[in-house]
């Protein structure tokens, strides 16, 4: 092969989704880079490849990447792998693409399996626009900060999650976004796939009873929908009313099942309304 880096997808689950032409990649390659040669290394014994390997992660990369750069300037081919998916998505692989390109190199891609487009084509969401907004914080005031950005971005949205924290994010995603539609996809391209389509609450809540279920998490949650015909006036109604034999919090959570609207927008108002103003 042409010096250069080769950006090679992997098998997000089903170890059959290595494409010919990727085997062909990683077998011509002078060496692999890969986050942990134990998961490459099976990958690529089950496919008959015979590679060099080289690590390449988020530990080692300041350090790994300016060799790899000298190997390719030195007239050698570099394959990227991660773990699993397409390379330099949520991982440090588009810092190596930016280095190589900097220097002048070849970089091309040998696209395959990604699990956020998997997740989103089988979510039955809009797909014409969607953003991926990858892993949120584990916390829940730093999630519910990142979420309130995203209210009003008109697009589906795709994140991935840990199976723990699974439950406490749909829950934070139906109070800040709203109760929108939303899918959530488990091991996909595995024996036991699973896409699970229902309300954000309504997802939250099942998981919840559950407990954290096991595999890797991808969720697809549907973008804002039209704006309620509702005046300022109305909902300011709506929400005394409610706070006759209410709470805030409970008001909220009522009006926002009612409306559509986005629960943090209808507690701060009520808030206020509360204090009089």
């Amino acid at each position: 092969m042409e010096p250069g880096l080769y950006l090679v997808a992997t098998p997000i689950g089903n170890a059959r989704d290595l494409s010919q032409r990727a085997i062909d990649v990683l077998r011509a390659a002078d060496v692999v880079a890969c986050e942990d040669s134990r998961v490459s290394g099976r990958l690529f014994a089950m496919h008959n490849i015979d590679a060099r390997l080289t690590t390449y992660h988020d530990h080692n990369a300041g350090a790994r990447r300016p060799q790899l750069i000298k190997r390719m300037k030195d007239g050698e081919s570099v394959a990227l792998v991660s773990d699993a998916g397409t390379p330099a998505i949520a991982d440090p692989g588009y810092k190596l693409v930016r280095a190589a390109i900097e220097a002048g190199l070849t970089v091309t891609a040998v696209p395959g399996a990604n699990a956020a487009l998997t997740a989103l084509i089988l979510s039955g969401l809009p797909t014409d626009r969607f953003l991926f907004e990858g892993y949120l914080p584990p916390r829940s005031n730093a999630r519910r900060k990142v979420l309130g950005a995203l209210v009003d971005i008109p697009a589906t949205l795709v994140f991935q999650e840990s199976n723990k924290r699974l439950a406490a994010s749909l829950a934070d995603m139906a109070d800040v976004l709203g109760d929108r539609d939303a899918a959530v996809g488990r091991e996909l391209t595995k024996m036991y796939e699973e896409m699970r389509r229902s309300s954000l609450a309504g997802l939250a809540a099942a998981y919840a009873a559950e407990g954290a279920p096991k595999g890797e998490i991808v969720v697809v949650v549907a973008g804002p929908g039209a704006a309620p015909e509702i005046d300022a006036a109305a909902l300011d109604q709506m929400i005394i009313d409610a706070l006759v034999d209410l709470s805030v919090r409970d008001a909220a959570e009522k009006i926002a099942a009612e409306t559509g609207l986005p629960r943090k927008q209808i507690y701060s108002r009520a808030l206020a309304l509360k204090d009089g103003g």
